[in-house]
C-alpha cells in the first residue's frame, strides 16, 4: 500500500487527513518504527489509530496509560490463582511440582503489550496518552519499541511474531524522554483547518444540513481563538453539531439565549462557561454575520494543521 492509497483508505474509514500525516504514518509502517503523535486533546490522535486499524483490516490493541501503570497491567502477569490450584492438587506429592512447571507459559496472562507482540496476525498497537505514565514505565517500554520483544525473567525473552504498527499519543502533560523520542517517528497533530473540519463533520454526520455544518464549524474555529481554559477539539465540534441537529436546527440559531444553552457540548470548564453567557455569545454571532457580509474568510488556526 502506497502513502496515497493509505490516505484514501483512511478517508474511507472516516478519517480525513492530509498528505503529511498520511506519508508519516506510511513511513512508520515501512520502516517498522513507532509513530509518536503529539497535540492538544481532541485533535484526533486516538481516532487515527482506530481508523488505521480499520483501513488496514488489522486488530486494534489499546493500552490506556495512567499514573502508576505497571507491568502487570501493561505487559503480563502470572495467573496466581491457577498456580495455587496446581500446588493444592499436588499437596500429597509436592516434590512432583517443580518451579518451572508453575512458571510455564500456560500460567502467563497476556496484557496489551504482550498481546500485540504475540498476535497471530499483524495488529495496530495504540499506546494512548503515554505522557500520563511515569518514567519507570517509559524505560521498560524502550525494550518493546527498540527490539520488539519482552523479557520475562521466569521464561526468558519473548519476541514478536509480527511487528505491530505502533502509535503513541501524548497530550504534553509531561516531557517525554529523548530515548523514547529517538525510537519513534514524530508528527504534531494540530487543530484542523476550516475546510478540513467541515469535511470531517460532513463525513461523520452526513444527515446534518450543510448550512448548519458550515456555520457551526466556523463558530468553533472563532471560539478556539478566545482565551479558554479548555479549547474545544474536533470531538466537541461533532457533539455540538449533533446536538443542534437533534434539536431540529437547519442552521446555527441566531438567538443567543438558545445558543448558550447548547454550549455545554463545547465549553468544559466552569470559567469558560461563565464567560460565555448570552451577551458574549451575541458578540460571537455578530462577528460571524459581519464577516459573512464583508466576505472575509474566517481563519482556521494560527498554526498549520497537519490532520484532523
Amino acid at each position: 500500500m502506497t502513502d496515497t492509497a493509505l490516505r484514501e483508505a483512511l478517508h474511507r474509514a472516516g478519517y480525513i487527513t492530509d498528505e503529511a500525516l498520511a506519508t508519516t504514518l506510511w513511513l512508520a509502517g515501512e520502516l517498522q518504527r513507532p509513530l509518536l503523535l503529539e497535540g492538544d486533546a481532541g485533535v484526533g490522535k486516538t481516532a487515527l489509530a482506530v481508523a488505521h486499524a480499520a483501513a488496514t483490516g488489522r486488530r486494534l490493541v489499546r493500552l490506556q496509560c495512567h499514573e502508576g501503570l505497571d507491568l502487570a497491567q501493561a505487559a503480563y502477569e502470572w495467573n496466581y490463582g491457577r498456580q495455587l490450584l496446581a500446588l493444592r492438587l499436588h499437596e500429597t506429592d509436592a516434590q512432583s511440582v517443580r518451579e518451572s512447571d508453575l512458571f510455564a507459559r500456560d500460567y502467563l496472562l497476556e496484557r496489551p503489550l504482550l498481546t500485540a507482540l504475540q498476535s497471530e496476525q499483524p495488529c495496530v498497537l495504540l499506546i494512548d496518552e503515554i505522557d500520563r505514565a511515569d518514567e519507570a514505565f517509559e524505560a521498560f517500554l524502550l525494550e518493546v519499541l527498540a527490539d520488539w520483544q519482552i523479557t520475562v525473567p521466569e521464561l526468558g525473552t519473548i519476541k514478536a511474531r509480527h511487528v505491530p504498527a505502533v502509535l503513541l499519543t501524548s497530550n504534553g502533560t509531561r516531557e517525554l524522554s529523548d530515548a523514547l523520542r529517538r525510537r519513534c517517528l514524530y508528527h504534531w497533530v494540530d487543530y484542523p483547518t476550516l475546510a478540513r473540519e467541515i469535511a470531517i463533520v460532513r463525513t461523520t454526520l452526513p444527515s446534518a444540513e450543510s448550512a448548519l455544518v458550515e456555520q457551526a464549524v466556523a463558530l468553533v474555529q472563532r471560539l478556539r481563538r478566545e482565551d479558554l481554559g479548555k479549547t474545544p477539539g474536533v470531538a466537541e465540534t461533532l457533539d455540538w453539531v449533533r446536538a443542534l441537529h437533534r434539536l431540529g436546527h437547519v442552521s446555527v440559531p441566531d438567538d443567543p439565549e438558545a445558543l448558550a444553552h447548547t454550549l455545554a457540548c463545547l465549553l468544559k470548564t466552569r470559567e469558560d462557561r461563565f464567560q460565555f453567557g448570552p451577551e458574549r455569545v451575541r458578540q460571537l454571532l455578530e462577528g460571524r454575520q459581519r464577516q459573512a457580509s464583508e466576505g472575509v474568510a474566517i481563519k482556521a488556526s494560527p498554526h498549520p494543521a497537519p490532520a484532523a
